[in-house]
């Protein structure tokens, strides 16, 4: 597969120098503001948003390939990142809280592929909740949703980050018997949307596992879903029904929970090309920043967030490069 000048460009801009994404993810918004309030004991301004997603960008970009921001409260934050960091900009509303039937996405007013590549986006990522078991009518709503986004980035010749996230209405999505399904969910979701007919470029993916549910792993919390050679055969059957570039997602789940998951999809061999990884290097500075404000969160970011980051980084040796997947050759990393 080749790739067209524009989204071949915005994509080394993403990537290291090996063609590996070591990105770190700040679009965040309801659900952000919501913890920030909760440790605050009360409302959070639009200044106070735009400072902490600033914060985080300019300590962290220096350690990571890219940054993932909103155009909401994140362009800001983008004036601020390291020069040799690319810039990811989300195009849907606010989602990692949304709750109801289906899930259904929804675009940001005001806002196109065209007019994210003329504010400097270099990829457009796009969030869709979803699952196979849901009815084959919702499911169709969310393909043509996705393909009219693939069209657009098509058009606009700029890269396009899909993400999605599996759910179960009215399960507990943490829970044992989700952790079941979760393999099977993680798995249709690739298949399905490695289509050429999406235009996606990467997948942004779960791990096909939770990591709790794991006997023999450090995260294991007591209730087992799969062994580890499960688990490795699992990592396996999702990475193989793909045809294009994917990476791993943080979901939110702890530091050393992350790296022990990469660590462990490492081990497995499975040829996945890095990470957006957002919560899991800064969350717990979420009560630092509300409690104390920008001088204390700014000090517990160039420690503890830094170091985070840096357990990611330290993973991603096992990840492998996407230029083969496009046909591009390495030297061509550094153009």
């Amino acid at each position: 597969m080749k790739l067209t000048p524009g989204k071949l460009a915005g994509l080394q801009r993403v990537s290291d120098k090996r063609g590996v994404i070591a990105a770190a993810a700040m679009d965040q918004r309801g659900s952000l503001q919501k913890s920030l309030a909760k440790e605050k004991g009360g409302d959070i301004t639009d200044a106070m948003m735009e400072e902490f997603k600033s914060l985080v960008t300019e300590v962290l970009t220096p350690h990571a390939s890219a940054i993932l921001l909103d155009p909401e409260w994140g362009l800001p934050a983008s004036k601020r990142r390291a020069r040799n960091a690319g810039l990811l900009l989300a195009y849907e509303k606010t989602g990692y809280d949304k709750t109801g039937p289906g899930r259904l996405g929804d675009l940001l007013d005001h806002w196109s592929a065209k007019r994210l590549k003329q504010t400097g986006a270099d990829c457009v990522k796009i969030l869709l909740y979803y699952t196979p078991y849901d009815p084959k009518d919702v499911n169709d709503k969310k393909h043509a949703w996705v393909e009219r986004i693939g069209d657009e980035c098509r058009a606009n010749d700029i890269p396009f980050f899909l993400e999605f996230v599996g759910y179960e209405e009215g399960a507990d999505e943490k829970g044992l018997e989700y952790a079941k399904k979760k393999p099977h969910i993680v798995t249709e979701s690739m298949r399905e949307f490695t289509k050429d007919r999406y235009g996606v470029d990467v997948l942004k993916v779960e791990v096909p596992v939770n990591m709790k549910f794991v006997e023999g792993t450090k995260s294991f919390a007591g209730q087992k879903a799969y062994s580890k050679k499960e688990a490795i055969d699992l990592f396996h059957t999702a990475a193989n029904v793909a045809t294009k570039p994917f990476i791993y997602l943080s979901a939110g789940v702890s530091n050393a929970e992350f790296s022990e998951t990469l660590e462990l999809a490492g081990e497995t061999g499975v040829k996945f090309n890095g990470v957006l990884c957002g919560r899991a290097t800064w969350k717990e500075g979420i009560p630092v920043y509300a409690k104390q404000g920008a001088d204390a969160f700014r000090k517990w970011l160039e420690t503890e967030g830094v170091k985070n980051i840096s357990n990611v980084n330290d993973k991603l040796k096992a990840a492998t490069s996407w230029f083969p997947i496009y046909d591009v050759e390495p030297v061509m990393a550094g153009a």
